[in-house]
């Protein structure tokens, strides 16, 4: 990926609702790191777009569009257009937030879509930033989630970033270490 090959794009995509915390902080903090490696970043909030969840109605299948006109075929494109993306999302109850998956159960349209053009996936990074109030192990299941789904899809899962202990609005901000671990995560993702 590095910079000397082509321009890395680095898209940032912000799942909780909660504008300015933990998640965002975290996504800031990589995205700091690959603007210091030298590559262009954006940044997105899913809660502010209008992405409705997958209707399983299969048309997708039948005609090659997804029959949601929403807000996710712009953030698709920009998904194209970028060669690292950060998912952020912190954990709802074992899980990531409703945002977070229902744009991730619409990847399903992706495999089908030939309208608009459809994403890529195979050869991006990624770099999972996953705040949570509990323990380390209470991420599992929303890490293991997503690395199956990046799998799936033939993405490389660059790094994962894990800030337990962080329910309080900002509190990751008291957390250097792992702040250190995102922006360097965000360097190496370019660098590499």
């Amino acid at each position: 990926m590095g910079k000397k090959d082509h321009v890395c794009r680095v898209l940032g995509i912000v799942g909780s609702p909660r504008r300015g915390g933990n998640t965002e902080t975290m996504v800031d903090e990589v995205l700091a790191g690959a603007a210091e490696a030298g590559a262009p970043t954006e940044k997105v909030i899913l809660s502010k777009l209008d992405v409705g969840p997958c209707r399983a109605c299969d048309a997708c299948r039948k005609t090659g569009k997804c029959v949601q006109q929403d807000g996710l075929p712009a953030l698709l494109e920009q998904m194209d257009q970028s060669q690292v993306w950060v998912l952020g999302t912190p954990v709802y109850y074992w899980g990531p937030t409703a945002q977070f998956k229902a744009f991730v159960d619409r990847w399903y349209s992706t495999e089908h879509q030939v309208t608009p053009k459809s994403v890529e996936f195979e050869g991006k990074r990624v770099i999972l930033a996953i705040p949570l109030g509990g323990a380390d192990h209470d991420a599992r299941h929303t890490v293991g989630m997503i690395e199956d789904a990046l799998a799936y899809k033939g993405v490389e899962l660059f790094a994962t970033v894990v800030a337990s202990g962080v329910e309080r609005k900002g509190a990751v901000r008291e957390r250097p270490n792992v702040l250190a671990a995102a922006r360097q995560a965000g360097r190496d993702a370019v660098e590499k």
